[in-house]
C-alpha cells in the first residue's frame, strides 16, 4: 500500500510539473502563432506586384511664358521612379532580406532583379551614349557615380546594404535630371539620336533573348548547336556537343517567369518615356508604331495570375503552362526590337 502511494505521489509531482511547463510555454506558444499569422498576412500583402505608372517629361517655362518639355527628361525620371519603386513599394527591397516573411519569399525579389537588371541597362546607356554627343566626349558626373552604385550586389545585408546603395544612385540621377532641367546648365546633356537608341535597344534584345529561352526551356528541349553558325572560320574556347539538351531546374521555373515579369514592367515603362524622348527620330524612322507595338506585347505579360502557382504542363497538355505564354509574349517583344533596330539604321 505505501508503495502505491509512493508512485501516486511521484506520477502527481511529475504531471503538477508538466502542467507548470505548459502554462508557462502557453504564452510563448500564443506570441509564436501570433508572429507567424502577422507574417503570413505580411507576406501575402508584399507579393503583390506594383501598380504601372504614368510617365511624364519635366516641363519648363520658356522666356515667352509657354511650356517647353525637357528633351531626356521622360528616361530620366522613369529611371529615377523605377530605382525609386524597388525600395518603396510594400515591404521595400526585398531580395536582401534575412528575416521573416521576406526571407520566405522569391517570386518578388526575382521580380526585383528583372526590373534592376532594367535599371543597370539604363543607367549605362546614359552613362555611355545618351548624355554624350561622341566617343571622344567626357561622361556626366553625376552619371558616372550613380552607373556603378546600380550594379552593386543585389543581395547584401549590411556594410554596406543594397538599399544603401542604390539610394546613393539615386541622389545622382536626382542631381542630373536636377541640371538637365535647368537651361542655365550647359554641361547636363540628352542626345535624343537613333544611333543612341539602336545601343541600347541592342542590350534589351539580349536580355529578352536570354529569358525566352529560359522561359522555353521549363518543358526541356533538344536544341541544334547553333553557336559557330554563320562563319566557317569561327572558333570557340571548348567543343560543344551537336545538340543539346536544355531544361530549366523544376525550383527555378517560377524564379524565370517573375524575372520576365519586372524585366516587362520595368521596360514598358523605360519605352513608354523613349517615346516622349525620341518622338522625333522615331517619326523620321516612321518607326513610333513599331516602338507601341513592342509595349503592347510587354504589356500582355502583365495580366493577372489567376493560378496560386506558376503551372509547367507540357506544351499540348491538359494543363497550362505559364512559362511558355511568357516565353511567347517576350519572344514577339524581342522580334520586333530586332526590326526596329533594323528600321533605325535606315536613312
Amino acid at each position: 500500500m505505501e508503495m502505491l502511494q509512493r508512485l501516486w505521489f511521484t506520477f502527481w509531482d511529475k504531471l503538477t510539473a508538466a502542467t507548470g511547463r505548459v502554462k508557462l510555454l502557453r504564452p510563448v506558444l500564443i506570441l509564436l502563432g501570433l508572429y507567424l499569422l502577422v507574417s503570413l498576412g505580411l507576406g501575402i500583402w508584399w507579393s503583390q506586384e506594383p501598380d504601372p505608372f504614368e510617365v511624364k517629361p519635366v516641363m519648363v517655362q520658356t522666356a515667352q511664358g509657354a511650356e517647353q518639355e525637357i528633351v531626356g527628361s521622360a528616361t530620366v525620371s522613369t529611371l529615377i521612379r523605377i530605382t525609386e519603386t524597388l525600395l518603396q513599394k510594400p515591404g521595400g527591397y526585398l531580395s536582401n532580406d534575412r528575416t521573416p516573411p521576406g526571407v520566405w519569399l522569391d517570386n518578388i525579389p526575382n521580380w526585383e532583379f528583372g526590373v534592376l537588371v532594367q535599371a543597370r541597362d539604363m543607367s549605362r546607356a546614359m552613362r555611355k551614349d545618351f548624355s554624350r554627343s561622341q566617343s571622344q566626349s567626357t561622361e556626366d558626373v553625376d552619371l558616372k557615380e550613380a552607373e556603378p552604385l546600380l550594379h552593386f550586389d543585389n543581395n547584401s545585408w549590411l556594410l554596406p546594404s543594397s538599399e544603401g546603395e542604390y539610394k546613393k544612385a539615386l541622389k545622382y540621377l536626382r542631381a542630373y535630371e536636377a541640371r538637365l532641367s535647368d537651361p542655365t546648365q550647359q554641361n547636363a546633356q540628352f542626345y535624343a539620336r537613333a544611333d543612341n537608341l539602336r545601343g541600347w535597344l541592342a542590350d534589351v534584345s539580349t536580355r529578352l533573348g536570354s529569358l525566352s529561352q529560359r522561359l522555353s526551356a521549363s518543358v526541356g528541349q533538344k536544341r541544334v548547336n547553333t553557336d559557330l553558325a554563320g562563319e566557317s572560320t569561327a572558333r570557340q574556347s571548348t567543343d560543344n556537343a551537336a545538340e543539346l539538351e536544355v531544361k530549366t531546374g523544376w525550383l527555378e521555373i517560377d524564379d524565370v517567369f517573375y524575372e520576365a515579369r519586372g524585366t516587362a514592367w520595368a521596360l514598358i515603362h523605360l519605352l513608354q518615356a523613349v517615346e516622349v524622348d525620341f518622338a522625333d527620330a522615331l517619326e523620321k524612322k516612321n518607326a513610333l508604331i513599331s516602338l507601341r507595338q513592342i509595349i503592347r506585347e510587354l504589356e500582355a505579360t502583365q495580366g493577372t495570375v489567376w493560378s496560386p502557382m506558376i503551372m509547367n504542363g507540357n506544351e499540348f497538355g491538359l494543363l497550362a503552362n505559364h512559362s511558355l505564354v511568357m516565353a511567347s509574349y517576350i519572344s514577339r517583344a524581342n522580334a520586333a526590337i530586332i526590326d526596329l533596330r533594323t528600321l533605325l539604321e535606315q536613312g
